[in-house]
């Protein structure tokens, strides 16, 4: 008789967080980003906190208009390395899609601080910010 384990999948049927991240990363490249958040969901329960695993995380949810989770994941992703002048760029997008546009705003003036020759960064922050009078 065989015995079954209470997991589906013992630890050598498991995927590792490695393989994990670099099918997401591969179903992100092909654009198909609900099925990359999936597999990457599953890359940062296995390896938490990683800024290399919550990144392209935070871009699957956003570019899958999961706007609030890829709210979530960039802050955590500025919780490890406040200085990430990207992390605050995406943050600022997700926001400005969340109709946060002032919380938006701060983010952007935090990335154009951290990365001053960024002409992409600029030219966002110019449209959320108000002209001076």
């Amino acid at each position: 008789m065989i015995e079954r384990s209470d997991h589906p999948l013992d630890d050598a049927d498991r995927e590792s967080a490695y393989a994990l991240l670099q099918r997401g990363e591969a179903l992100i490249k092909r654009r198909h980003h609900a099925q990359a958040a999936i597999v990457l969901e599953r890359a940062a329960r296995e390896e938490p906190g990683k800024g290399s695993i919550l990144e392209p995380l935070g871009r699957a949810y956003h570019h899958s208009g999961q706007f609030e989770l890829a709210r979530q994941t960039f802050e955590q992703l500025l919780d490890l390395d406040p200085s990430a002048h990207w992390a605050h760029f995406a943050l600022a997008a997700s926001l400005r899609k969340l109709g946060r546009t002032a919380e938006a705003r701060t983010h952007l003036r935090l990335a154009v601080a951290l990365c001053p020759t960024s002409a992409l960064y600029r030219q966002a922050l110019a449209k959320v910010d108000p002209p001076a009078v």
